[in-house]
Order: C-alpha cells, then structure tokens, then sequence
C-alpha cells in the first residue's frame, strides 16, 4: 500500500471523517485485518481566517514538503478552500496533491451531469480552483448561489460549520439553495464545503449531491491501493 499524509484542521471535524472514510474504504477491499499507513498534520483554522493568500501558501508548501520528506507518496488537503494553494504548491512538489474538484469531476462525468451547482464558503463558490478546474478537464460548467445569498452561505461555513455546530436553520437554508441552484439549470449539487456532506447526512434531494469529502477520500483510498 502507498503511504499518503493528510493535511487537515480547516476544521478538524472534516478531517476526522477523512481519516474514518480513507481507513473503512481500504478495508473494504483488503479486509478488517489491516489499514493503511497514514500521517495528519492538523493545521490552526485562523491561516485561513486570515485570508493572506501569500502566507497560506508558503505555509501549505511548506508542510507539503516536510510530508514529502518524511516518506508521504502523495497528498490530500482535508478540504475544500484550501486547494487554492494547488496551483502554487504542486510544481514544487515531486508527489501529488490530490485535486478535490478532480474527484468530484470524475463522479460527475460517471453520472453523466454536465452542469454543476456549487455551495460552500465565498472563496470556494466565487475563486477558480473548483470551477475552472471542472470546466478545464471535465467540461462541466459550475453554477452558484445568486450574489445577494453568497454572505448567508459563507457566515454559515465560518461560524457554524467549520466550528462544529449543524443547526436546523442552517439545514434549512442550505436545501433551499438547492433548490434555487436547481432551477437555475443544476443536474446536481456539489457540498462544495467538507462539513456540508455532515450537516445534510441522510437529507433527501431530488438531484445527486455530489459530497466532496467522500468522493475525495475515495481518491485517496484508490490511491493507495494502487
């Protein structure tokens, strides 16, 4: 088995299901006797919070390169925002990171959708690293909340979300984008936040929910099992 390490803490809470879904998906396929070799290095939310692209990416590059250092044969960020620092931190690197909108990409083109609607925080739904990368190597377009819903859905993702805290009004608030995200021509809906997939656990929606951090711990277990 390959040896992955994980860089989570944005928030902990996602990256605690990432490292249950990786070690239940491996033993899947090799049995309840083994699991697989996994290093996690939890990262402080206030990087993020802070929102100084410059010093997240120097911090995201240099813990990719300890990771790479200590043995890791490739990497996953335990989230979503994050992947913003891909496009910096991957030429550096001498293993991959693996791309979360790759992962979506790919189920979405299994299922046959070709257009996208996406929730998350305002970074995730507005930046380019989820979209142009789905319109780029897919050729799925990426549709979004309209401009006077976005600050609604990032305060959710920052102040409840990502602290652990699932309400009924935000469940709530969440489905009716969805909706909106449908009749703006969405075929299905991409929980484009790592604690969106925790708070619709078990919701019932007449698109496919496409659930980011299970779709990408399964990159990681194909990964390692390679």
């Amino acid at each position: 088995m390959k040896k992955i390490e994980l860089i989570g803490g944005t928030s902990w809470h996602a990256t605690i299901v990432y490292y249950r879904l990786i070690n239940e998906m491996v033993s899947e396929r090799i049995g309840t006797q083994a699991n697989p070799e996994l290093l996690i290095y939890s990262l402080n939310i206030e990087l993020m919070r802070a929102q100084d692209k410059e010093r997240i990416n120097a911090r995201y590059l240099e813990i990719a390169l300890t990771l790479q250092t200590a043995g890791a044969e490739a990497l996953v960020i335990c989230a979503n925002t994050p992947h913003m620092v891909y496009e910096f931190v991957q030429p550096h690197l001498a293993i991959p990171l693996l791309h979360i909108a790759d992962a979506v990409g790919k189920e979405a083109k299994k299922k046959g959708l070709k257009t996208l609607g996406l929730l998350g925080n305002r970074p995730t739904m507005t930046g380019a690293f989820v979209s142009s990368r789905l319109a780029t190597k897919f050729g799925i377009q990426t549709i979004i909340p309209d401009e006077r819903y976005l600050a609604q859905n990032h305060w959710y993702v920052s102040n409840e979300l990502t602290q652990g805290v699932f309400s009924e009004a935000a469940k709530s608030f969440f489905l009716e984008q969805m909706h909106l995200l449908q009749k703006k021509g969405g075929e299905g809906i991409i929980l484009g936040c790592t604690e969106l997939p925790i708070l619709m656990d078990k919701t019932a929606f007449a698109l496919p929910l496409l659930a980011t951090t299970t779709l990408h711990a399964r990159m990681a277990a194909d990964y390692i099992l390679e």
